[in-house]
């Protein structure tokens, strides 16, 4: 993908009010969306999905110079077979259209992507965060099992 432009302050403002915009509208749908909340000084927001195999999945979308960066944690760092975890993991990563996982700083995994800000907008929106909700929720049972052998159980479907 190119190097984005530099957005100005114009563009950042149509894409804070496009997320303002965005949320309020999925809220009020009742679907996935549980809460949605910001740190307008840091043109920061988190986006709460009730998740089906993971109780909930948080999205992080913040505004950067030139892009619209979003992360959403998977799990903590593995406790046991941590190089079989990070290796089912990385093969995943293949199958994910615009997005990887990550390692943050305290090893915790997190599944991560930028798109230029020219470039969000509702169905950009309803990508990122429906493909961050069904690939976590994807990998999360499978990363689990492997990253905490014996500790960590599947939810019962709703």
């Amino acid at each position: 993908m190119p190097v984005a432009d530099i957005a100005g302050p114009d563009e950042h403002a149509r894409c804070r009010a496009c997320i303002e915009s965005w949320a309020c509208q999925r809220l009020a749908e009742g679907g996935a969306l549980v809460a949605a909340d910001s740190q307008p000084d840091a043109s920061r927001w988190y986006l709460r999905l009730a998740g089906e195999e993971k109780e909930f999945i948080t999205v992080w979308l913040t505004i950067r110079q030139r892009t619209l960066h979003h992360e959403a944690q998977v799990m903590p760092a593995p406790e046991t077979n941590p190089g079989d975890t990070f290796e089912y993991l990385l093969r995943r990563n293949a199958d994910f259209h615009q997005m990887r996982f990550a390692l943050g700083p305290e090893d915790a995994v997190y599944l991560v992507g930028e798109v230029p800000l020219r470039l969000v907008d509702d169905d950009e929106l309803d990508r990122i965060v429906g493909a961050s909700f069904a690939y976590v929720d994807e990998v999360f049972p499978t990363a689990m099992s492997i990253g905490f052998a014996g500790q960590y159980r599947r939810r019962r479907r709703r």
